[in-house]
C-alpha cells in the first residue's frame, strides 16, 4: 500500500485520474513493460506504451527532472524516472493550492510554500520506493521462517539478538 499526503481537493483528485484513464481507455497497459498507471501512459499510442518504454525505443533518456518545488518557486530539479515523474510527483503538485503551484506573482511566501510541499511530497515518494518494500520483505520473511522454524526462528537460525534492546 502506497503512503500518500492527504488530498486537498479529492474530487479534483479523482476528475484528473478519470481523465487520464479515459485518454488511454479503460485497463490499459503498456505493451513493453505492463505499466497500468494511466498518468504514464502515452495516449493514442498503438500498441500502448508508457512514457519509459517509448524513450527507450527512441534511444532517449528515461529520466525526467522534476522541478521538486514547482518551476514557478525555485530552479532546482531532481531527476526522477519518467512514469514516476508523470504518475506520481507532477499529480501531487496537483493537490497544491493554485495559487503556490503558479506562483504567478513570484511571491517569496508561496516559492517557501512551494519548497516545504515539494520536500513532503518528495520525502513521501523516497519513504515508498526506498524503505516500505523493505519493511513488506522483512514481514513477508519473517511469516515464511515462523512456518518453517518456529515461533521462535531466531535462536534456530542464529539471527539478530535475543536481547531487546531499550
Amino acid at each position: 500500500m502506497k503512503n500518500k499526503l492527504p488530498t486537498r481537493d479529492p474530487i479534483g483528485k479523482e476528475l484528473r485520474r478519470s481523465r487520464a484513464q479515459r485518454r488511454v481507455g479503460p485497463g490499459s497497459k503498456c505493451k513493453s513493460c505492463g505499466e497500468a498507471r494511466p498518468e504514464a501512459l502515452i495516449g493514442q499510442s498503438n500498441p500502448m506504451i508508457c512514457a519509459e518504454c517509448k524513450r527507450k525505443q527512441a534511444g532517449q533518456s528515461v529520466i525526467d527532472r522534476h522541478h521538486i518545488a514547482g518551476q514557478r518557486n525555485h530552479d532546482l530539479t531532481i531527476p526522477v524516472p519518467a512514469n514516476d515523474h508523470r504518475a506520481i510527483l507532477t499529480p501531487a503538485m496537483y493537490d497544491w493550492p493554485r495559487e503556490t503551484r503558479e506562483n504567478p506573482t513570484g511571491s517569496p511566501l508561496l516559492e517557501a510554500a512551494g519548497c516545504i510541499r515539494g520536500f513532503c511530497d518528495f520525502i513521501v515518494y523516497l519513504l515508498d520506493e526506498l524503505l516500505l518494500w523493505v519493511a513488506e520483505l522483512l514481514e513477508a520473511l519473517h511469516k515464511e521462517l515462523v512456518h518453517r522454524f518456529g515461533e521462535c526462528y531466531w535462536q534456530v537460525v542464529k539471527i539478530g539478538s535475543t536481547e531487546r534492546r531499550r
